[in-house]
C-alpha cells in the first residue's frame, strides 16, 4: 500500500474570510479504523417498523422470504447494514423473548404499552429477526430485558441464540427448527435505564449491570460484547458512575442517545419547517460533537487503554408526528435537512472513531429518521438511505485525522460552521472525503493544496435539491437522490471543491 503525507490547505473566495486551513496525514503513525459498526441500523417494535415494514408475514401478496420483504432485504444489502438492534428501545424491557419463539398460532399476544397500546400477535420473533439479518448480512444486535425480566430469563436467551452443545435452551431451539446456532456478539444489558428501563439511578444500575452481565456467558464464541445502558445527551455523571463502579472485564461499550431535537414538548413539523427551525436543528444534531468529546474524556480516565466502546445506539431526528398518523408510532418525512443531519452526524463519527465504534440510526423504517418508509405494497429510500449508502466507502477504512477551519453559517442570531467533513483511506489507498455544507444560502468554494500525493482523478456524488424541505415520497419517490458531482477537479498538487447550498458530497480521490 502506498504511503504518502499531505495536507489540505482550504481557501475560500472573497466572500470568505482570508484563511480556511485543514489537515490530514494518509499515513498516520498510529491508524485507528473507522469501525463499519458506527453505520448501525435500530429496529424496534415501533408503529410500522417491524409489521408492515421489514415483516408481512409469508401469506403477504407483497414478495417477501419467511414473511420478510424482499425489497427491504435488497436495500437494506445495498445500503452495507453491519448491524441492527432489535427488539427495543423502550419495548425491549417489556419483551420476554420466549414469547415470541415456536409456532406462531400458538404465541402469546402482548400489548405495546409503550408505543401506541397495540396488540401485537409475537409473530415476529427471534428466530424471524435473526434469521432476518443472515438475509440482509449483517449482525444482529440484542437489547436484553432488564426491567421487566429476570437474570435467568437474558442467561437464557444467551444460551438459545449462541450454544451449539447440548443444553436446555439450545435442545429447545433445536425443536424449534434451528440446528445451528447463530452467535450474537452484541448485547445490550436493558435500554435507558434512566427512563423507560425502569427509572433507575446510575448507582443502582451499575450493580444491575455487574448482576446480569455476570451470567451473561457464552464459551462457545468467546467473549459477547455488553453494551450498558448509557446516558442520555450530556448526563456525564450517568457515564461517570457506570466507568467507575463497572469492572473493564465486563463491559464492552457503554450507549449514548441523542436525539436532534430543538423542543421536546413542541418538536415542529418534518416537513413544513422555516429557516428557524433549521438552524436550530443543525445546532442540536452538531452538539453530538462536544457530547462525544466529553464523554470520551470520562471514559479516558478509567479506561486509558480505550478497551470500552463509546456505542451510539439511538440517533437522530425527531419531529411531530405526521398529520393525521398515530402519534405513538413516530412516523415522520425525512427531508433534505434529515441528509444534513446524517451526513455531520456521520462525519462526527467517523472522526471520533477511536472511541465510538458502534452507532445506530433511529430507526430503520418508518420511524423517526428511517431510511425507509413503505406503504402496503410500495417502498421509498428517503434521502437519508441517500446519504447513508454514499457514505459506506468509509466502513472499516483508515481514519485520517481531518482539521478543518470553515466558514459559519449565520442565521436566527445562531452562528455554525457551515462545512463539516471527515476523510479516510481504504485497503487499496483510495481516499474518500464527505463534505457536508449546511448554509441554506451560500455555495462553500474550497481550494485544497495536496502535499506529498500525486492525484490524478477526483470524482464523486452528491445529495442536493432545490428545496431543504423536499423529500421523497409515493407519487415522486425520486425526487431526491444521488447524481454525479462535478465540482471538483484535480490540477497538480491542488483540489478544487464547490459546495452548493445544504448539500452532502462524497469524493473518491485516486
Amino acid at each position: 500500500m502506498q504511503k504518502f503525507a499531505f495536507s489540505l490547505l482550504l481557501l475560500c473566495s472573497v466572500n470568505c474570510f482570508s484563511q480556511n486551513v485543514a489537515s490530514f496525514n494518509a499515513a498516520p503513525a498510529k491508524p485507528v479504523k473507522i469501525s463499519r459498526h458506527i453505520y448501525g441500523h435500530f429496529a424496534e417494535h415501533l408503529g410500522r417498523c417491524i409489521y408492515g415494514g421489514f415483516y408481512v408475514g409469508d401469506t403477504s401478496k407483497v414478495p417477501n422470504t419467511n414473511g420478510v420483504r424482499n425489497d427491504v432485504v435488497d436495500a437494506l444489502k445495498k445500503l452495507k447494514v453491519p448491524n441492527l438492534r432489535w427488539p427495543g428501545g423502550c419495548f425491549a424491557d417489556t419483551y420476554h423473548w420466549k414469547d415470541g419463539i415456536g409456532p406462531k398460532d400458538k404465541r402469546p399476544a402482548i400489548v405495546n404499552s409503550w408505543w401506541g397500546g397495540v396488540t401485537e400477535d409475537n409473530s415476529f420473533g427471534t428466530h424471524d429477526f435473526l434469521n432476518m439479518c443472515e438475509l440482509i448480512g449483517t449482525e444482529p444486535y440484542l437489547a436484553g430485558n432488564v426491567g421487566s425480566g429476570t437474570v435467568q430469563e437474558l442467561a437464557d436467551w444467551v444460551q438459545y441464540v449462541n450454544f451449539d452443545g447440548k443444553s436446555p435452551m439450545s435442545d429447545l431451539r433445536r425443536n424449534n427448527g434451528r440446528e445451528k446456532s447463530w452467535g450474537v456478539k452484541f448485547w445490550g444489558v436493558g435500554n435507558e435505564a434512566w427512563g423507560c428501563g425502569g427509572n433507575m439511578r446510575p448507582e443502582y444500575y451499575a450493580d444491575v449491570y455487574r448482576k446480569y452481565s455476570t451470567f451473561m456467558s457464552d464459551w462457545t464464541n468467546g467473549n459477547l460484547m455488553r453494551i450498558a445502558s448509557g446516558a442520555s445527551s450530556d448526563d456525564y455523571k450517568w457515564t461517570e458512575t457506570l466507568m467507575k463502579n463497572i469492572p473493564l472485564g465486563l463491559l464492552g461499550g457503554v450507549a449514548l442517545h441523542h436525539y436532534t431535537v430543538i423542543d421536546w414538548s413542541k418538536k415542529g413539523p418534518s416537513v413544513d419547517f422555516l429557516e428557524d427551525h433549521y438552524v436550530k436543528s443543525m445546532k442540536a444534531a452538531l452538539q453530538m460533537d462536544s457530547l462525544i468529546i466529553k464523554h470520551s474524556a470520562i471514559m479516558d480516565k478509567y479506561d486509558p487503554k480505550n478497551r470500552v466502546a463509546l456505542v451510539v445506539d439511538e440517533w437522530g431526528g425527531w419531529y411531530d408526528v405526521e398529520p393525521g398518523t398515530n402519534p405513538g408510532f413516530l412516523f415522520q418525512q425525512n427531508t433534505m435537512r434529515d441528509a444534513m443531519i446524517a451526513g455531520v452526524t456521520l462525519n462526527i463519527f467517523n472522526n471520533h472513531a477511536n472511541r465510538v465504534r458502534m452507532a445506530n440510526l433511529a430507526q430503520a423504517i418508518n420511524v423517526l429518521q428511517a431510511v425507509i418508509l413503505t406503504d402496503g405494497p410500495q417502498m421509498i429510500l428517503t434521502p437519508t438511505y441517500h446519504v447513508m449508502e454514499m457514505y459506506n466507502v468509509h466502513q472499516d477504512a483508515t481514519l485520517l485525522p481531518l482539521k478543518l477551519k470553515t466558514n459559519n453559517y449565520v442565521s436566527e442570531g445562531i452562528k455554525l460552521p457551515a462545512v463539516s467533513a471527515s476523510a479516510s483511506k481504504d485497503s487499496t489507498g483510495t481516499v474518500h472525503v464527505s463534505l457536508v455544507n449546511i448554509d441554506l444560502h451560500k455555495e462553500q468554494k474550497i481550494e485544497v493544496n495536496l502535499t506529498g500525493a500525486n492525484f490524478t482523478s477526483a470524482s464523486g456524488r452528491i445529495i442536493s435539491s432545490p428545496k431543504i424541505n423536499d423529500y421523497n415520497s409515493f407519487d415522486n419517490p425520486s425526487k431526491v437522490q444521488p447524481a454525479a458531482f462535478d465540482g471538483a477537479s484535480v490540477k497538480g498538487n491542488s483540489l478544487s471543491v464547490t459546495l452548493p447550498p445544504f448539500s452532502v458530497v462524497v469524493l473518491t480521490l485516486k
